[in-house]
């Protein structure tokens, strides 16, 4: 069975997140106090979150991604992820973390079943780093990289959000992890998520994040997988690993989109900067597995066409990153 929206986009990518908190507060994705923590008895159960990945697998879902917050700081993920790659059908298993975690919990993640870890990490330079997450100790995440893959992971993928006088003085430090450690590395565009004044001055348009890579080395573009996300990819020749560019901003990949997201309280999104979602509560309290199947579907309908950002502003409402899960 297949997932078509409207438009006749191919939905097959579930992001969840599990949990809306998160060890570090970079300050792109939260405020420096943090979030409004969600009571407990708001964050769905494990069983709530399986029901609905088992749901939407039976649906056409192929693939699909676990997110926070940091989703590694929820006790009992172990056992969860376990369940979610024993669900027929489900043909990829990943998860998106921070790396503070990695070290101590990468044999177990890669015994239950995850397939392939994404590591956001924004600079390679201590102290940046230490900016940008507000105290985070990049050491620990550099362990973590190394750990995952005495695990037996492939080399994990990098995400960086680049920010212009922040860390676009790296990217070409990036994009040599491609080439000496076999990383794949992912720079997304600087997407503002709260109304601060004066956001403007931290974007790079991915065309720019292209040329100053392509000025160093030669790039050959690369055919991307089924269950791929947004991002354009190329590889310097002789790489291992491959460059992403995801331009959330400056050049919209909205007709290729083929994700729908769930957050940690029960909110379905079929685009993550659209104001619109559907609460899956009422049909997983008490459990309703025939009205969740129509709902899903109906979220899958309804995606609208694009998102309304663009480098000169945007009309959603100011969001936490964390608490939609990325």
């Amino acid at each position: 069975m297949q997932l078509i929206d409207s438009l006749g986009r191919h939905i097959n990518y579930l992001r969840l997140s599990v949990t809306d908190r998160c060890n570090i507060r970079c300050f792109y994705c939260m405020p420096k106090e943090g979030i409004v923590k969600t009571g407990h008895d708001a964050v769905l159960s494990y069983e709530e979150l399986h029901l609905i990945a088992e749901t939407a697998v039976g649906l056409g879902i192929e693939k699909i991604r676990i997110t926070g917050g940091e989703p590694l700081v929820r006790a009992g993920l172990i056992g969860f992820l376990e369940r979610l790659a024993a669900i027929g059908g489900l043909r990829h298993l990943a998860l998106t973390t921070n790396g503070l975690l990695l070290e101590q919990m990468s044999e177990d993640l890669f015994r239950a079943g995850v397939q392939r870890l994404n590591v956001s990490l924004d600079s390679l330079d201590s102290k940046t780093f230490a900016e940008i997450t507000r105290g985070g100790d990049i050491q620990r995440v550099l362990s973590g990289l190394e750990a995952a893959e005495r695990a037996g992971f492939p080399p994990p993928k990098i995400n960086v959000v680049v920010m212009r006088g922040v860390n676009d003085s790296e990217i070409l430090d990036f994009a040599e992890m491609t080439r000496e450690r076999g990383n794949s590395v992912r720079f997304i565009e600087y997407m503002p998520v709260v109304k601060e004044p004066g956001w403007q001055r931290f974007c790079i348009s991915g065309k720019e994040i292209l040329q100053r890579i392509a000025e160093r080395y030669p790039l050959e573009q690369v055919d991307k997988g089924a269950y791929a996300g947004p991002s354009r990819d190329f590889r310097i020749p002789g790489a291992s690993g491959s460059i992403g560019i995801i331009t959330a901003v400056s050049g919209h990949f909205c007709s290729e989109c083929n994700r729908i997201r769930v957050t940690a309280t029960g909110q379905a999104k079929g685009c993550l900067f659209s104001d619109e979602r559907t609460d899956l509560v009422p049909f997983l309290r008490p459990a309703d597995p025939q009205r969740l199947r129509e709902v899903l579907k109906g979220i899958v309908a309804g995606k609208p066409e694009r998102h309304g950002m663009s480098c000169d502003g945007y009309a959603h409402s100011n969001f936490a990153m964390s608490q939609v899960g990325g």
